[in-house]
């Protein structure tokens, strides 16, 4: 194939703080990204609303602040919530970039966003026109999956570009195990 012909890929990586992303980002180095290729790699972190991980008692008025009615945390704790959450956002880009280091063609980009990551994944893969989605899967086993709808499914199933979900291989149990 010449060079001329050669179409610029535009991989989108979604990344988190679990180890199968971390995983699922290392494979894609191995095994897609090629170190003179002029791909761009694009690593997307999404935090979740805040609502999302933070509850409410505004049934009980619970408060430790008179000016936040309903809410238990307090203006002080919010912030320092809120920093923690952009230092590990930070840190997981930071993880993410090092691990690129040694892309000399590849251009990689980050990018942040906000919401339910499954939607915001989608939605992301589609306004960044990726050419291909690749996500890493915690492997839920049948019972969590019928509770908890996987974003890597999600994906999967919503998503134009073609999607690579990347496992983690379990150490296999050998006999007597």
């Amino acid at each position: 194939m010449s060079e001329e012909s050669r179409k610029e890929r535009r991989v989108l990586v979604a990344v988190d703080e679990s180890d199968e992303s971390m995983y699922a980002l290392s494979w894609s180095l191995k095994n897609i990204i090629f170190q003179n290729s002029s791909d761009t790699l694009i690593l997307l972190y999404v935090k979740p609303h805040h609502h999302d991980t933070y509850t409410h008692l505004d049934s009980t008025s619970i408060m430790d602040d008179p000016e936040t009615p309903g809410h238990v945390l307090s203006p002080k704790a919010s912030a320092a919530i809120k920093k923690y959450s952009q230092d590990v956002v930070d840190c997981v880009l930071q993880k993410s970039k090092r691990m690129c280091k040694d892309l000399e063609n590849v251009k990689v980009e980050t990018q942040v966003e906000r919401g339910n990551p499954r939607d915001v994944i989608c939605e992301m893969s589609r306004k960044l026109n990726a050419d291909l989605l690749v996500l890493g899967s915690h492997d839920y086993g049948v019972m969590k999956r019928a509770f908890i709808e996987s974003v890597s499914e999600y994906c999967y199933q919503n998503v134009k570009c073609p999607v690579l979900i990347v496992r983690k291989r379990k150490p296999h149990a050998g006999p007597g195990n």
